[in-house]
């Protein structure tokens, strides 16, 4: 199995950590942690696929739930393994997300796959990935997938910020000219997506969705005025944000989305 070259250059020399305590970067973590708490219950079982560094395990594992992570990216790993304590009931093994084969099938009551999605190209990959993540959970379990969103990614980082430009995405053809959705490569890191998209890889899956969640929401545009809250601004701005993050006229105006499914019995 192959493994992209870019991606592990990429996480090897990038802070994950750090990204999701910033106070904007916050949103996003603490709407994943809010719906999972949502459908974990006491003695459940917890299975991370592309755990990073652990950000989500380690909440978990310190909240008392027992915690297997598999990682694709040695670093990571190393730093996950920084950051376990002692009384976290934790393990995590290097792994691939289109290959689960050391773990069998419907063992795990939640099942999280909240990075490998940003970095399969191909519809045969991803549903791979879906199916492994399926297959590990138990009937009625429920599953968490993450997906970067075209349409947030463009606003903050090519019209708003100009770290990446438009037009040129436009006439290199990694933008449509007219729909404006995208299309990545192995090398461009990041699989942009929208919610057709994902509604079509679900499709034909033998699962129930719970929520579609576009967990940042204009975070990441406005991060800014989010960084410069004080805590009594930001409580209400993200009591604002999980009024609105399920909302069908803004599921695309977000940078991440989560899709929730459960297994069908």
């Amino acid at each position: 199995m192959e493994t992209n070259p870019y991606l592990i250059d990429f996480y090897n020399n990038y802070d994950e950590d750090s990204r999701l305590a910033l106070r904007h970067g916050s949103v996003e973590f603490l709407t994943t942690m809010r719906y999972i708490e949502k459908y974990i219950k006491p003695g459940d079982r917890v299975l991370e696929i592309g755990a990073g560094t652990g950000r989500y395990s380690h909440a978990l594992a310190r909240q008392g739930y027992d915690v297997d992570a598999v990682e694709l990216v040695e670093h990571n790993i190393a730093v996950f393994q920084k950051n376990t304590l002692p009384d976290e009931n934790i393990t995590v093994t290097q792994g691939n997300a289109l290959d689960l084969s050391a773990f069998p099938d419907e063992q795990y009551d939640i099942t999280l796959l909240l990075g490998p999605l940003y970095h399969l190209y191909t519809k045969e990959d991803k549903l791979q990935a879906l199916g492994e993540a399926i297959r590990v959970t138990k009937q009625g379990g429920v599953i968490f997938a993450a997906y970067v969103i075209s349409d947030g990614c463009l606003l903050d980082e090519g019209f708003h910020r100009g770290n990446i430009s438009v037009r040129a995405y436009v006439e290199t053809g990694l933008l449509h000219p007219e729909t404006f959705a995208a299309k990545s490569e192995p090398k461009d890191l990041f699989e942009l997506v929208r919610k057709e998209d994902v509604d079509d890889l679900m499709s034909a899956l033998p699962v129930t969705r719970l929520h579609y969640v576009a967990s940042d929401g204009c975070a990441l545009l406005l991060r800014e005025a989010i960084d410069a809250m004080d805590d009594d601004t930001f409580r209400l701005y993200m009591n604002y944000h999980f009024a609105t993050c399920e909302r069908e006229d803004l599921l695309g105006v977000t940078s991440h989305a989560i899709d929730i499914f459960k297994k069908q019995k």
